[in-house]
């Protein structure tokens, strides 16, 4: 426990040192996490709702998907090297086509499990094809497609990590760097402020769910 406790202290001591410098990888960190799931969210959702409504098209785009999945992460950011070179944005596509399958998965099944009796009185109410899909399907998939973006965001948090072997910044240079040279003050900084961003976004996301179930029932329940 002693060890524990003055391993922590110097951890700490590290992080105080170089506070400037851990401000700078956070800050690339969060960048990475946020842009290449925000882009993730831009297309996942129109490929999944595209997928609902075409046969041949759900069965491309889950094809692709999962074959894309089955990818190793550090694979899928090594292949970046040759294509796009080092840095910031072979990083950041790389990440992007990682958090892609749980935000298309999760909108799929949640415009899927929509009750077929509250689309069909939709449509006996004369609504339009798009005015189903944007006052009705959406709305009441939003909780699940919503837990798949948490999924995404969680799951990208450790893989920006390996962005460190194409230079495109993040803790992981951290993590990795600790490693490499044994400095575990410096691997545990970056480890534990990751671990910590990772707990936070979960929580926030998981609040902003929940919420999002109660204003699609409290929606359900006014409508009947």
């Amino acid at each position: 426990m002693t060890g524990l406790l003055g391993l922590l202290a110097e951890t700490w001591a590290y992080l105080l040192a170089n506070s400037d410098r851990f401000l700078e990888l956070f800050r690339e960190h969060l960048l990475l996490v946020f842009v290449s799931e925000a882009l993730a969210v831009a297309v996942a959702i129109p490929l999944g709702i595209l997928a609902t409504r075409n046969d041949r098209a759900k069965g491309v785009v889950e094809t692709v998907g999962n074959v894309a999945q089955t990818i190793p992460t550090l694979a899928i950011i090594a292949l970046m090297f040759p294509l796009l070179g080092l840095g910031f944005l072979p990083a950041l596509v790389g990440l992007f086509v990682y958090a892609l399958l749980p935000v298309l998965t999760n909108t799929i099944v949640g415009l899927e499990d929509v009750d077929d009796g509250t689309v069909e009185a939709a449509r006996g109410m004369g609504m339009s094809e798009w005015t189903v899909l944007r006052k009705i399907r959406l709305p009441l998939a939003l909780p699940v497609i919503f837990a798949g973006i948490r999924t995404s965001t969680v799951l990208n948090v450790g893989t920006a990590y390996l962005a460190f072997f194409i230079g495109g910044g993040g803790l992981g240079v951290w993590v990795i760097g600790g490693i490499q040279l044994f400095n575990t003050p410096q691997l545990l900084a970056g480890a534990v402020s990751g671990a910590l961003l990772a707990v936070t976004l979960d929580g926030l996301l998981a609040l902003a769910e929940r919420r999002l179930g109660t204003g699609t029932s409290s929606g359900q329940a006014a409508a009947s």
